[in-house]
């Protein structure tokens, strides 16, 4: 199955549990196919800064059960190294999920694309709060 562009995600947050706040944003983006998750880690970093992982089958029952539906299929693609080499910023006592999805909504742009004999040759994610400050400065500058 040939798979359109993939990112890495990676989100900390603070203290070491997982609360699955950040469900129903996941399940709107998987529910109108905007992505679909390939892989997800559930990191937690101690206080003596041990990193550990969790698979989304080695969560307890009830965030399985929040997570479960989300999550298509987990294809083993992230490592406990990626664990490890990801998170080796993150303060200690915190936790993060790692999350390896598929732009679903650009593979048919992907798949024209090559279709086209096209090749991209820039692609490029910019955070939004980058964005934010050029439109404050841009308002700045008008007003």
């Amino acid at each position: 199955m040939p798979f359109g562009p993939i990112e890495l995600l990676v989100v900390k947050f603070p203290g070491n549990q997982f609360t699955g706040e950040i469900i129903p944003a996941m399940q709107e983006l998987t529910d109108h196919d905007i992505i679909r998750i390939v892989d997800i880690l559930f990191v937690t970093k101690d206080a003596n800064g041990a990193v550990t992982e969790q698979e989304l089958s080695d969560l307890v029952d009830d965030l399985y059960a929040a997570y479960d539906p989300v999550v298509d299929d987990v294809n083993g693609l992230l490592t406990h190294e990626d664990a490890e080499q990801l998170t080796a910023s993150m303060d200690n006592n915190s936790s993060a999920g790692i999350m390896l999805f598929e732009n679903v909504w650009a593979k048919r742009f992907a798949d024209a694309v090559a279709n086209a004999n096209g090749e991209v040759i820039l692609n490029e994610r910019i955070p939004r709060s980058v964005i934010e400050e050029l439109v404050a400065s841009y308002d700045e500058s008008e007003a």
